[in-house]
């Protein structure tokens, strides 16, 4: 079964039910699925086939989700792009995915060209809005997201139908989503947060949304108030900011609502037991990876343990494991390891990065955790130097090494330093000469990556520490101080 069956749940059976709110326009679901039907009809008589790529370099809209439901219905692999990424970092995706087009509503990054998104809803409007035939099946790959490791070098995880609907269901099914709920998504559709929990299970479940571009402090709140949703998916650093808001608002905002979900970073448990305390909830934190999509859940009916991760949702299997591979007991830290419908197909074009990824069909997630007596895991921190910073994933490797390439920098090494709202920010220890031009250095930095990725500040060193062999010990690095 692929991805369209599940969703024609609701784009045919709930056909007259409002389906979405994005800006000032309301769509029902039969509405998307025309709409969809004739951008897939566009999409073709562009070229475009079952297996192909099309990149989606778009901001919060409902071309997104246009695209994202014609490309399940011909088989086409959506590829979703940042939009924060710049020249260096969509060259790299663009050039290793080799997609059919980028659709955009404005210039890419790297020069590259582009289908307007004007222009092609103007050619999808003018076609039929009969059904197009479905070009593929559970396994059928439906999109590429892009994730990195220790090298630094992005990589595209492709992911199935199946892998989509294995997550959507165990989600709508553990978090009890129906089509009563009232769904504010406020998290990027290019993101595997926002396009695998979010659209797919609005999409499933036939739930009211309002997607808007992003949170933002000052117009969120009035968003929360007249749309009064049930359900909020959300980073620690929303959170955070939702701590700012006037108590009014925060009751107002409580007296509605059934469930606040927090993923893709830690969340403090102080901002859990404050958020409690004034929006009467308790946040419901959960884990997941952009290769694996959801792995472990906090239940909906029972103890959501602050500062865990939850359990294995139904048919995905955990365990901690030492170097080794072999399984630890309870509150022993090692690696995580899962197993399930939920896991990724693979690497786009690495088969050696793929079967690094796995061991005897376990995929070896790279993060460090613990598991309770009663099954709650706990994660500690990644093997690898990953920063996350407001919910993005920073590795340290992509940084240093443009660094390393300036003018007067001959060594660096970038940490993650705690910061209260965003959860980290990156800092720059260096090993400069006199020629070392600060200023100069993080213009070209924000020149070339994107702006969560700009180190927060640079210390100048003597000296890196090394290991014997040369490895940096970033553990012996001094403590920031701003």
């Amino acid at each position: 079964m692929n991805l369209p069956t599940l969703f024609d749940l609701s784009l045919k059976n709930r056909a007259d039910q409002v389906a979405l709110e994005c800006g000032d326009r309301t769509f029902t679901f039969g509405d998307l699925d025309q709409r969809s039907n004739q951008v897939a009809r566009a999409l073709t008589s562009r070229g475009v086939q079952a297996g192909d790529r099309l990149s989606v370099f778009l901001d919060n809209r409902v071309e997104f989700i246009d695209v994202f439901i014609a490309c399940t219905k011909l088989g086409v692999i959506v590829q979703p792009i940042n939009i924060l990424y710049r020249d260096r970092e969509v060259s790299h995706i663009v050039t290793d995915a080799e997609p059919r087009a980028i659709v955009s509503n404005g210039p890419v990054p790297g020069g590259f060209a582009y289908w307007d998104v004007g222009e092609l809803s103007a050619l999808a409007a003018g076609q039929s809005p009969a059904p197009v035939d479905i070009g593929s099946t559970g396994d059928s790959p439906a999109a590429i997201l892009y994730t990195s490791g220790t090298t630094g070098a992005a990589k595209g995880a492709v992911l199935t139908h199946n892998n989509f609907a294995a997550n959507a269901l165990n989600l709508i099914t553990c978090w009890q989503m129906t089509s009563r709920d009232r769904f504010l998504l406020a998290l990027p559709l290019f993101h595997v947060h926002g396009l695998a929990n979010g659209l797919s299970c609005w999409l499933i479940s036939g739930c009211r949304m309002r997607v808007i571009e992003r949170f933002d402090y000052q117009n969120t709140a009035a968003e929360f108030l007249t749309f009064r949703p049930t359900l909020f998916f959300g980073v620690p650093t929303v959170y955070v900011r939702m701590l700012g808001w006037p108590d009014d608002v925060a009751r107002q905002i409580g007296a509605t609502a059934r469930l606040f979900v927090s993923g893709s970073a830690p969340l403090p448990a102080p901002v859990l037991e404050e958020f409690r305390a004034r929006y009467h909830h308790t946040i419901l934190e959960r884990y997941g990876m952009t290769e694996t999509l959801m792995n472990m859940s906090n239940p909906y009916t029972g103890e959501r343990r602050p500062g865990t991760v939850g359990v294995p949702l139904p048919g995905i299997s955990a365990r901690i494991v030492n170097e080794e591979g072999v399984e630890l007991g309870a509150d022993q830290v090692g690696e995580v390891w899962v197993m399930g419908p939920n896991v990724f197909a693979g690497y786009w074009k690495r088969e050696a990065a793929t079967r690094e990824a796995f061991c005897d069909g376990w995929f070896k997630t790279g993060d460090v955790g613990t598991r309770s007596d009663d099954g709650y895991f706990t994660l500690r921190g990644r093997k690898s130097d990953l920063i996350i910073s407001g919910g993005f994933n920073i590795y340290p490797r992509e940084i240093e090494e443009l660094l390393v390439g300036q003018p007067g920098v001959r060594e660096a090494a970038v940490v993650g330093v705690r910061d209260a709202v965003r959860g980290e920010w990156p800092v720059a220890y260096i090993v400069a000469g006199p020629e070392f031009d600060e200023a100069a250095t993080l213009a070209v930095v924000r020149s070339q990556l994107a702006s969560f990725k700009i180190p927060r500040g640079f210390v100048k060193m003597e000296a890196l520490p090394r290991t014997a062999l040369g490895k940096i010990q970033k553990h012996l690095l001094p403590p920031w101080i701003e």
